[in-house]
């Protein structure tokens, strides 16, 4: 099928390369020009590193021109952080075309963010949108052309938006990503999914002192401790009680599952965790006011969590303590500067209303 993947991150050098060693027509776009002169000049061409070795990979297309990233793909993947997404949704917005579909991994509800920048835009297709709750990879680039993949995703619950649209949404994306994909029901509820405000707020808040300390820390070895453990639990109970306010089902995904051995599989299987921390990619110097643990899952993360826990009616007391933690960190109000309904436009909705938006789409 045809691919476009943006973005030149980790996520996003892992897609590419990973869909072109499937056999998929990918095309990689990138914002910033200069890069993309020396990757055509390299041939266009990513090395994907993983448990069966070395694979080099040819893309159709490597470009600074979202409107020839896109035109003709069925599928347009943007592992993107989350604080990029209103740019890139704001340069995609006019090129999108009926029947494709925006594949958000995660997201925190940045599936919202792209369908509103199309219709602002005026663009009336019937694209879909969609979000799941984590990254399909455990990747790092290890070089301008070359990323290791640790590990693929076994199961990814992924939500819709609209969700009238999921059938056919769901069809595209299960065939980049086969046997992988789990639905989950509306955009919101894949935002609930999402991993990475849980675990990575508790990492990086409560091992401050030794991130300033050393040079290099390996939150997710060093820093994952029984107490901070029990912590994310904690915090996860808060996200799993949200879900269960908006009438979500199981299975939740608990985040205690990607730490076990045995039981219910998590989204990257079992024994994940050892295998992300023997990779030692992880190691790494982190900034504290600047890490996208903190930028991104804290104060986007947690900020939406609250903001949507509130129309609910369930109390988040450690997300809001870890919003207020890692705002004075930083030295903001991470509630104020962070992602909420009200930042979405949303704030007068009732949870009827919204669940409607949430099926019917802007059209509805």
């Amino acid at each position: 099928m045809k691919i476009a993947v943006l973005g030149g991150g980790n996520g996003s050098f892992a897609a590419a390369g990973d869909f072109a060693l499937q056999g998929h027509e990918v095309r990689l776009w990138r914002r910033d020009a200069a890069q993309v002169t020396q990757h055509r000049t390299a041939g266009s061409r990513i090395v994907v590193k993983d448990a069966n070795g070395r694979h080099d990979t040819q893309l159709a297309l490597v470009t600074s021109d979202i409107a020839e990233a896109v035109n003709g793909a069925e599928l347009i993947l943007c592992p993107a952080p989350a604080f990029a997404q209103h740019d890139i949704a704001a340069r995609l917005a006019p090129h999108l075309g009926d029947g494709q579909v925006v594949f958000l991994p995660p997201a925190t509800f940045g599936s919202m963010i792209f369908a509103r920048a199309a219709q602002d835009a005026g663009n009336r297709s019937t694209t879909s949108f969609a979000e799941t709750g984590t990254l399909p990879w455990l990747t790092r680039k290890h070089g301008p052309f070359e990323v290791a993949i640790t590990i693929r995703a076994k199961r990814l619950p992924v939500g819709v938006f609209p969700l009238k649209a999921a059938d056919h949404a769901l069809d595209v994306i299960g065939r980049a990503f086969p046997g992988v994909i789990e639905p989950c029901g509306d955009a919101l509820s894949a935002a609930l999914m999402n991993a990475g405000p849980i675990i990575h707020p508790p990492l990086i808040v409560m091992n401050a002192g030794p991130i300033e300390h050393f040079e290099s820390w390996d939150i997710h070895k060093e820093g994952t401790q029984a107490s901070i453990r029990r912590v994310t639990d904690a915090l996860d109970a808060e996200r799993i009680a949200v879900r269960k306010g908006y009438g979500y089902g199981g299975p939740h995904f608990p985040l205690a599952h990607h730490y076990a051995t045995e039981g219910e599989q998590w989204m990257y299987g079992r024994g994940s965790h050892d295998r992300l921390t023997d990779s030692g990619d992880w190691r790494e110097r982190i900034v504290l006011t600047q890490h996208r643990y903190m930028r991104e899952d804290l104060r986007l993360g947690l900020s939406f969590l609250v903001s949507v826990a509130e129309l609910a009616g369930v109390a988040t007391p450690l997300a809001k303590a870890f919003l207020a933690i890692g705002g004075a960190i930083c030295g903001e109000d991470f509630m104020r500067g962070g992602r909420t309904l009200a930042s979405f436009g949303l704030a007068t909705l009732d949870r009827d209303r919204l669940q409607t938006l949430l099926r019917e789409g802007f059209s509805g």
